[in-house]
């Protein structure tokens, strides 16, 4: 097995928005709280989305599997931990969970496939070598 690259925790507070009727979190929200620490994780290492979008090449999702343990609710705060593991030079899978930050208790997990990918031809490449050199 590989490695795995642990990431900066991501701390997310949930607010009415978040939630249905109930006070309970949306389950389509849990894919928007992984997105941003899976961003936050780029940003931290100095890796521009807006400078790949630029240069034609963009980070894209290939692959989704979620788990849903126990629903946040109103006023909870979320730890979103994330550990990466490069696949292959254009293919990442983030390992990512969602627990309660009061009770530590399992919220959601889920592992989610990032490609890099040449929006000119379509097709994968290589992440850059900044990205690369932290799973070395």
């Amino acid at each position: 097995m590989k490695p795995l690259f642990k990431c900066n925790d991501f701390i997310c507070k949930i607010f009415v928005e978040d939630t249905d009727f109930q006070g309970v979190v949306y389950h389509a929200n849990y894919l928007k709280y992984f997105e941003r620490s899976r961003s936050q994780f780029l940003a931290d290492h100095h890796l521009s989305q807006t400078d790949a979008l630029l240069n034609m090449e963009s980070y894209v999702v290939k692959k989704i599997d979620l788990e849903f343990c126990t629903p946040a609710k109103l006023e909870d705060t979320l730890i979103i931990k994330t550990n990466a593991v490069l696949a292959s030079k254009a293919r990442i899978q983030f390992l990512q969970s969602a627990v309660n930050q009061k009770n530590d208790t399992l919220i959601c997990k889920g592992l989610v496939e990032v490609c890099y990918l040449d929006s000119t031809k379509n097709k994968p490449k290589a992440f850059p070598d900044s990205l690369l050199a932290l799973f070395r």
